[in-house]
């Protein structure tokens, strides 16, 4: 008989879930156990896992990479696939290898180079992917001469964190003053230049900022699947314009994406976005992780996730092609099923090793679980925001 592969997916995103579903519907019927953790008792990460843990806070990288190997030997773990201090925990792959743990992520060099996006964007323009024009800012005064620069070109001016992820701190500058328009409807991205420049040079800390064009439609985040050879197994692109989402293998979007995962060694699962910057394709980032609408590719008759697990496993799926690309779609929230009290209810009889299970409560029945694979319960942060 054989062993089921017991999968780990640490502090990640709520549409995850989906990824869960896909191993456990993968095309070769094998049983998969899953592990998550989490910081938060009531994501439904923790509640959708066959065993679940609260993630301690407050570790440095350092720490929590010994957490992790304490998790992986004690859960017997096969696959993990890092996002919390993915960084870190792959700088220790031979320790993971060690306790029997294949990581579902890329070296440390891959990794470094996209935690920065300047440093991504230099990178990427030396092996000719078009970026789009960029100016680094920690203060004021560079704020205003880089947004002068754009508009002087006939550009909108946004700007974003130099690292981060998922679109959190990207807003649109206008030279709109602020009044109740601003207030009325919807919160909006843009924020006028005035307020920023106030904001800043109120700050104790100059800030890290990337400061750019604003980019246009459509949107297109290519997903990748790469082996350790470097080479690519499956490469798709999923387009976004406005509440329209369907997928494309046009090779202008497939072409850079394959480059940039070949050339960094984005092993595994990675995800590369492009916007329109006038009347061609433009970088707009890389993930070094899954994206959060990585399921919808089921929409194709591909199961990635489970490829992704294969190959980490070595054993590896070959060249991927999509059996088809699924018709254009939207994607709408729908529920999903939260653990009944805040510490998640622990399988124990899955566990490898002894743990220490709470006071019983009503597990969550599977049944109650969506296999919808356009149920969302939060925005995918692969879309990010505009840039």
């Amino acid at each position: 008989m054989v062993s089921p592969v017991r999968v780990w997916l640490n502090r990640t995103y709520a549409e995850n879930v989906f990824f869960m579903d896909q191993l456990r519907r993968n095309p070769a019927d094998r049983a998969v156990e899953i592990h998550a953790t989490h910081g938060d008792p009531d994501s439904p990460v923790l509640a959708a896992a066959d065993t679940a843990d609260l993630e301690p806070e407050g570790l440095s990288p350092a720490g929590y990479v010994e957490y992790a190997l304490d998790q992986c030997a004690r859960r017997g773990i096969d696959v993990f696939v890092p996002r919390l201090h993915q960084s870190a925990i792959v700088a220790h792959r031979a320790e993971f290898e060690a306790a029997g743990t294949a990581l579902l992520a890329p070296p440390p060099e891959a990794v470094a180079v996209f935690q920065d996006k300047v440093i991504a964007y230099e990178a990427v323009r030396a092996i000719g992917v078009p970026v789009p024009p960029w100016w680094r800012v920690r203060t004021a005064d560079e704020l205003v001469l880089a947004v002068e620069e754009l508009e002087a070109h006939g550009h909108r001016a946004c700007f974003k964190p130099a690292s981060g992820a998922g679109g959190v701190g990207f807003r649109m500058v206008t030279r709109d003053s602020f009044s109740l328009a601003h207030l009325n409807g919807f919160p909006s991205p843009s924020v006028p230049l005035p307020l920023v420049v106030e904001a800043l040079r109120a700050a104790e800390e100059p800030v890290d900022w990337l400061v750019m064009p604003r980019l246009e439609q459509p949107e297109v985040s290519v997903d990748c699947l790469t082996g350790p050879d470097n080479r690519v197994r499956l490469a798709v692109g999923r387009t976004k314009n406005g509440r329209r989402r369907g997928f494309t293998l046009h090779e202008q979007w497939l072409a850079p994406a394959r480059r940039i995962a070949e050339a960094f060694g984005l092993h595994h699962l990675s995800n590369v976005q492009f916007r329109m910057y006038g009347d061609r394709p433009v970088l707009m980032d890389v993930n070094t992780r899954p994206a959060g609408g990585l399921h919808q590719l089921a929409l194709c008759g591909v199961n990635v996730p489970w490829a992704a697990v294969r190959l980490a496993l070595g054993d590896d799926p070959g060249e991927l092609e999509p059996p088809f690309l699924g018709q254009d779609y939207s994607v709408v929230s729908g529920p999903r099923p939260l653990r009944p009290v805040s510490l998640p209810q622990q399988r124990t009889d899955l566990a490898a090793g002894p743990v220490q299970a709470p006071a019983p409560v009503e597990p969550v029945p599977l049944a109650a679980r969506s296999a919808h694979p356009l149920d969302v319960s939060a925005p995918d942060p692969a879309a990010g925001a505009p840039a």
